[in-house]
């Protein structure tokens, strides 16, 4: 299949090998050089977390395959075409109770069942969230360029929204794995399995979310900063548990929409 979007014919294939092509190579390629080079990655930019440059041009890998093919194969109109999906805030108004009050719900249910639901406020003094809050906003959240931006309106190309949803899950969980072997990330700690099968989960939430919203890439940002919102308590299995049952029964209630090839959105550009 060929997109004719700006009358530009570039294969579906094509454009999905590349973008995780270069998506791959950037973060992977960054990720190999703090493994086998971890003292002098240090020294140069500090621990490798959120403050390292290395680390935030890794999380951003995906927007910039994203911004960079738009670029390269449909021009600034694409781009502005492209951005203009930012603007696309409709959205039936449950899945914006979903993201705004489920999400804390599954995360302070998690913790309570957990038993981490007690723990100390990690901030003091409490304005300091603030900031913290900022920066989740523009890090992980610029991942959506990529992965719902452009990935899922190609996938959903040749295949209904599940089994969209469900590869770009299992390729959004693969792409995060070099974090779980490299001292001072996020998931250093974590168990990759729970964090695997949640991140499939998340992913058939978003994809739900992405086509209800007629393909919008700021709702994505917003659900993806929501779930790695700081202030909500830490609880990685429990939370991994709930948010799957959370997408089947959105499943469950949107069976017919998510194995229709007619329900999902295709195309990378607002005219």
């Amino acid at each position: 299949m060929k997109s004719t979007e700006n009358n530009i014919p570039v294969t579906t294939g094509k454009l999905f090998g590349l973008f995780l092509a270069l998506t791959f190579a950037l973060t992977w390629g960054i990720a190999a050089l703090a493994l086998i080079f971890p003292r002098h990655i240090t020294a140069l930019f500090g621990e490798f977390g959120y403050k390292n440059p290395l680390y935030i041009l890794a999380v951003y890998a995906p927007a910039f395959s994203a911004l960079f093919l738009v670029m390269r194969y449909y021009g600034l109109k694409g781009v502005r075409g492209f951005l203009r999906r930012l603007t696309l805030f409709k959205m039936p108004l449950k899945f914006w109770f979903f993201i705004i009050f489920g999400i804390p719900v599954i995360y302070y249910s998690a913790a309570f069942i957990e038993g981490t639901l007690t723990g100390d406020f990690p901030y003091s003094p409490w304005y300091n969230i603030i900031p913290a809050l900022f920066f989740m906003l523009i890090l992980g959240p610029v991942e959506e360029f990529g992965w719902r931006g452009v990935a899922l309106p190609l996938l959903q190309r040749r295949l209904p929204p599940l089994f969209s949803g469900l590869i770009i899950g299992v390729i959004w969980g693969i792409w995060h794995l070099p974090s779980f072997f490299i001292g001072g990330t996020p998931h250093y700690d974590w168990g990759f399995l729970s964090f695997f099968i949640g991140v499939i989960s998340l992913s058939l939430i978003m994809t739900c979310l992405f086509n209800e919203s007629k393909g919008s890439i700021i709702i994505a940002a917003l659900f993806h900063f929501q779930i790695n919102n700081p202030v909500w308590p830490d609880a990685h299995l429990w939370s991994s548990i709930l948010f799957t049952l959370a997408a089947l029964i959105i499943l469950i209630v949107k069976r017919k929409e998510m194995l229709s090839m007619d329900a999902g959105v295709t195309e990378l550009f607002l005219t």
